[in-house]
């Protein structure tokens, strides 16, 4: 990045495969940004509806990019490669950002920064409001994080379309490995980034995640619980081995047990256990070693406040001990609120809130 200038080049690459019902939304909100220097590359991932048409109705205001679908790995490094950012903005076609985005995410940069986050809040199908992502109560990782990278394998960010990336950095990790990041490709470079760099956040929210039927992670279209506990597992798994690929590269050490020390990917495991033993992707893993290491990564490794790690450390030790017709109800209460007790929701409600006065003001 060329530090002496005061107006770098940001180039906001959007990313689409048949999402022609919300594209034109994300162009637009790329292109009417209030920073004076940027650029709109849009690339198609082989879509198809009408996306490709509504993409030349652009002309010259944006850089089209239209390719053979690939997935979203193939997507990032097309579009990077059509880019001349000194920033590059990852925009997922379904998602939106705010017309001070770019303009605020220049101003918060520093030298030694790689990866600016920031919030974003979260709609439906219809752009109605529901929520803030990730939730207020939900600390960022900022700073140095090579260390909690290198000990657990993942720290506190967001999805694809709340980061600015410096060039410099995307320079050194990319291209994506695009057989393992067809989908998620954010993963790879929020999993990347403390290894060359500071991370900064942003608390105010930039633009609009949106939560709808077609996310990956959305239980719908004949999706069930337990093939999102699978999904989650392996996208965790291709993280970690990549992770150390390039940790190894660097003469860095990691930890021989990342998923140890991770409580959600633990969460995702001892789920998938539960619910379906005879085909878990880990055969090694047994339910009294998932729950013990997932107590103790809650109690190590989280920095919730304690009333959080009890009820995350109850529901490890009831999820691995009680027998399936006691613990299956407890999985059911991660994926839906509907599906809790009113008074249990009532207390996680209320230890979000306690979580959230814990956290420092930016």
């Amino acid at each position: 990045m060329n530090g002496l200038d005061k107006h770098p080049l940001v180039s906001i690459v959007v990313n689409n495969y048949n999402y022609e019902t919300y594209l034109r939304t994300a162009i637009d909100s790329a292109l009417n940004q209030s920073y004076p220097r940027v650029e709109v590359v849009v690339v198609d991932d082989g879509s198809t509806d009408s996306s490709a048409k509504l993409i030349a109705e652009y002309g010259a205001r944006i850089v089209p990019v239209l390719k053979r679908n690939g997935g979203q790995g193939s997507a990032f490094n097309a579009g990077f490669a059509a880019s001349r950012g000194d920033y590059v903005m990852f925009l997922d076609a379904d998602d939106v950002l705010y017309p001070q985005a770019v303009q605020t995410v220049v101003e918060q940069w520093r030298p030694g920064i790689i990866d600016t986050i920031f919030r974003l809040d979260l709609v439906d199908a219809d752009g109605k409001h529901l929520d803030v992502f990730p939730a207020r109560s939900i600390a960022f990782d900022t700073g140095d994080q090579r260390a909690t990278l290198l000990t657990t394998g993942r720290y506190s960010s967001t999805v694809t379309s709340g980061h600015a990336y410096t060039r410099a950095f995307l320079d050194q990790v990319l291209p994506v490995p695009e057989a393992d990041f067809r989908i998620c490709a954010d993963g790879y470079l929020i999993t990347m980034a403390p290894l060359y760099g500071h991370i900064a956040a942003i608390e105010t929210c930039l633009g609009q995640y949106r939560k709808h039927g077609k996310n990956l992670w959305a239980i719908s279209g004949g999706s069930t619980p337990l093939a999102v506990f699978r999904r989650s597992i392996d996208f965790d798994l291709k993280k970690y081995k990549h992770l150390t690929l390039r940790a190894e590269a660097l003469g860095l050490s990691v930890d021989a047990r990342l998923g140890s020390r991770d409580h959600q990917h633990l969460v995702q495991r001892i789920a998938s256990l539960r619910m379906g033993p005879d085909s878990h992707p880990l055969v090694d893993d047994r339910l009294p070693r998932l729950t013990f290491d997932g107590i103790r990564a809650i109690w190590l490794h989280s920095e919730y406040r304690w009333p959080r790690k009890c009820l995350l450390m109850a529901w490890f030790a009831w999820v691995g001990i009680m027998p399936p017709v006691l613990a299956s109800p407890a999985i059911a209460w991660l994926l839906s609120t509907q599906a809790r007790p009113r008074l249990l929701d009532v207390l996680v409600k209320r230890l979000r809130r306690i979580n959230r006065t814990a956290l420092p003001v930016s």
